[in-house]
């Protein structure tokens, strides 16, 4: 259940911990608390469901901290940060990082985006019963619906959670072009703005590295200059 969801909170100022652990307790999620990097990397464990994580810490920083997570885990990231540049959520998307909410933030909004996570996260994780699935296959690729876990001649690929979401979804209609406001709007689930584009476009870059032979050359996930991307 939900209610039950373990979520990381990870910040090296106190009183934000506190204000993000008592409403995510009020709601009924479980939490646990890093005061920095390095204590998050030593404390997680497979059983956490959501990371609640700090860009600005001392010693490592958000996105160094993400990315060692990413090697080991494709558990929801959510970023907590005063920067909002373009180039800063380049970043956070390029690290493996699923969203991103700027300080100062309404306790509404942080909920909502907690939320929105763990279900996109609890529905792809995998909870259905393989031998009654059909996989999605392509080219040397295998994925397993409603599952987070997909596989590319015989290896499987670490995909992050928006990973998962946009190969799947473009698998199931081979051949059709999707713009990036359609891609942003169906896996973000949020309303288009000029700068989304920017985050369709490092998401479809990393794909493309962990699906393709030659990223630079793409021959599966293919770009239509001016228009979107489609999968040929």
């Amino acid at each position: 259940m939900m209610g039950a969801a373990k979520i990381m909170i990870v910040d090296d100022d106190s009183e934000i911990r506190e204000i993000v652990r008592v409403l995510l307790e009020s709601e009924g999620f479980v939490t646990l608390e890093a005061t920095n990097g390095e204590m998050a990397l030593s404390a997680f464990s497979d059983d956490v469901d959501l990371v609640v994580l700090d860009v600005m810490m001392a010693g490592m920083s958000g996105y160094q901290v993400c990315l060692q997570l990413r090697k080991i885990s494709n558990v929801p990231i959510l970023f907590l940060t005063a920067k909002n540049k373009d180039s800063d959520l380049t970043l956070g998307f390029s690290t493996g990082g699923d969203d991103y909410l700027a300080k100062p933030f309404s306790y509404a909004e942080l909920l909502a985006r907690v939320k929105g996570l763990l279900r996109r996260y609890q529905t792809y994780k995998g909870k259905s019963d393989l031998a009654n699935e059909t996989p999605l296959e392509w080219r040397g690729i295998v994925l397993y619906q409603d599952r987070n876990e997909a596989w590319k001649d015989g290896e499987e690929l670490n995909l992050t959670d928006k990973e998962y979401q946009i190969l799947k979804l473009m698998l199931s209609h081979r051949g059709r072009l999707f713009s990036a406001q359609n891609l942003y709007e169906s896996i973000w689930e949020e309303p288009f703005f000029y700068s989304s584009s920017n985050t369709v476009m490092v998401h479809i870059r990393r794909l493309r590295e962990k699906v393709e032979e030659d990223p630079q050359e793409p021959t599966l996930l293919k770009t239509v200059w001016g228009k979107g991307y489609r999968i040929e």
